[in-house]
């Protein structure tokens, strides 16, 4: 693990975009190494927000945090990256997962959720990025297709999700994970999932079959990719305030989405009803959303969010930094946003010296 953390945001464009590029601008102030711009079709384009920040800040690595190869073509997402790498000078990184179970069942898309999706959408837009046209007849089809344009720099690839077969996958086949968790205790066995699939990284050729997941569709050579540089990042919501009970209050909705989410046997670490994470992500579904924040309870807002003042949010940072190589300070920051921000780089230095000591 990394002796000096990554500290990455997210920023979801369910605001204006003028505002996300100042909260951004902001964030590469107080010290972020990285923005991930959430992708939900209900929202802003996140290309659009990526693109005015390329322009506006100078070091922030950039990139979609995190999009899913259903609502949009494979190679189309790869070309749309490769533009943010480009208006950045090679500062882009590209965040894909299986995408939000509530959100893509809008969109008749839930079914579609799957690794080997997500690992042939990300495989091939390497590919893509290395100049190649392409063919592929997977779980999307193309036929010679590529982008008319050199692409600057590496664009590392972060796995977005929280499942045992999507963890280990990203460990054997990717640069990072972005782990949906905020628990020390979720964040530890992720690591474990990470190493399990970092121990199976191919020294060239086909990779073998990835288990029980199924045929991992591999087609190329992962030897290349330095598994030290492997970053496990937990993607955390984070709620941070002096006072405690507006930041537990603002954790509310976000939670609500991780929680109607959220596998089994997370539920079950917690002791968190699963029955009652179904309902939350019905009402979310049926556009209820009052609702479903409602029904979050004291012991889902511990589970899924670092909620409450500094010292509280820097302790939980420490602890998770046992664990991972950084954090990414993710929805809703606070509930002042813009304060948080800076709340929680401050919280996030005070916890590395933690783990320095």
């Amino acid at each position: 693990m990394s002796d000096d953390p990554t500290l990455g945001i997210e920023l979801t464009p369910e605001h204006p975009i003028p505002a996300v590029v100042e909260r951004g601008v902001r964030a590469e102030k107080a010290g972020y190494d990285t923005a991930f711009v959430s992708c939900h079709y209900n929202n802003r384009d996140p290309f659009a927000a990526l693109s005015r920040l390329a322009d506006e800040t100078e070091e922030l690595r950039l990139g979609p945090g995190v999009a899913n190869p259903y609502e949009m073509h494979p190679v189309t997402l790869a070309a749309k990256t490769a533009t943010v790498a480009e208006l950045s000078e090679g500062r882009a990184v590209f965040g894909i997962g299986p995408g939000d179970p509530s959100t893509l069942r809008n969109l008749g898309l839930e079914d579609e959720r799957g690794l080997r999706s997500v690992l042939e959408a990300f495989k091939v837009a390497q590919r893509v990025w290395d100049g190649e046209r392409v063919s592929h007849d997977g779980t999307f089809e193309a036929q010679n297709a590529g982008v008319n344009f050199d692409v600057p720099g590496e664009i590392p690839v972060y796995v977005g999700g929280e499942g045992p077969h999507m963890c280990r996958m990203a460990g054997k086949h990717a640069d990072g994970l972005l782990f949906n968790g905020s628990h020390p205790d979720d964040v530890a066995w992720a690591r474990a999932r990470v190493e399990e699939g970092i121990a199976e990284r191919p020294d060239g050729g086909d990779a073998e079959n990835d288990g029980d997941s199924g045929d991992d569709g591999d087609s190329g050579d992962d030897g290349n990719i330095d598994t030290a540089d492997f970053e496990l990042l937990a993607y955390a919501s984070v709620s941070i305030d002096s006072d405690r009970e507006a930041a537990r209050e603002a954790a509310r909705p976000p939670v609500a989405f991780i929680a109607s989410g959220a596998a089994p046997p997370v539920l079950d670490r917690h002791g968190i009803d699963a029955s009652l994470a179904d309902d939350i992500g019905k009402k979310i579904s049926a556009g209820a959303f009052s609702e479903a924040f409602d029904l979050v309870t004291p012991a889902m807002i511990d589970a899924f969010s670092m909620a409450g003042t500094p010292d509280t949010v820097a302790d939980r940072m420490a602890a998770v930094f046992e664990h991972a190589d950084g954090v990414v300070v993710g929805s809703p920051l606070g509930p002042n946003p813009d304060e948080a921000i800076t709340l929680a780089a401050d919280a996030t230095r005070r916890a590395r010296s933690h783990r320095s000591r």
